[in-house]
């Protein structure tokens, strides 16, 4: 027996035989349902991170190759407010605004967003709301949605982590809560 095939057989065969484990074991739960897949569990805190690690880095990846956005104006960022308003506060709720309660009913539950703009560059924003976020309650916009019309969403996103409840009915158009006509 040669170095190379004592090498593959020390290391190759035991790490084959491992991969062969894990998926028989994949194949295993598939088969028989052991997965707890119901929206009322969480998912375990491992699944959790690695969906969520995997996302953060899959959006950068793909955001990196988006030309820089232009300058944002206050008429974007109020636009976006508009926009946000119809589409998104239900589920991602606003300064001074709760989620809608049914999305305690989402596993994962939806993030607040007021610290978005912090976490995430225009580009990445921009990618997320224009494509989803696949295994969430996250559409793609990209059929129903302007590419002018997201980036007015990222604008208000972006200007969100310095905004007030009143700020942000302000942008919105709506009176705050509690203020008198």
């Amino acid at each position: 027996m040669g170095p190379r095939l004592g090498l593959l057989l020390r290391w190759g065969l035991p790490w084959a035989t491992m991969g062969l484990a894990v998926a028989v074991f994949g194949l295993g739960v598939v088969a028989t349902g052991a997965y707890d897949t119901t929206a009322t569990t969480p998912h375990p805190a491992l699944v959790a991170w690695a969906t969520h690690a995997t996302m953060v880095q899959s959006v950068r990846r793909e955001a990196a190759s988006l030309p820089p956005p232009r300058r944002f104006t206050a008429a974007d960022v109020a636009a976006g407010a508009r926009l946000y308003d119809a589409n998104c506060v239900a589920c991602h709720g606003a300064p001074g605004v709760a989620r809608a309660a049914w999305t305690d009913g989402l596993t994962p539950n939806p993030p607040y967003l007021l610290d978005a703009g912090r976490q995430f560059t225009p580009n990445e924003l921009y990618w997320i709301v224009r494509h989803g976020v696949k295994m969430t309650a996250m559409p793609s916009w990209e059929q129903t949605m302007s590419q002018s019309d997201v980036w007015t969403i990222v604008a208000f996103l972006s200007a969100l982590p310095e905004m007030s409840a009143a700020d942000y009915a302000r942008e919105r158009g709506a009176s705050p809560q509690g203020a008198t006509p």
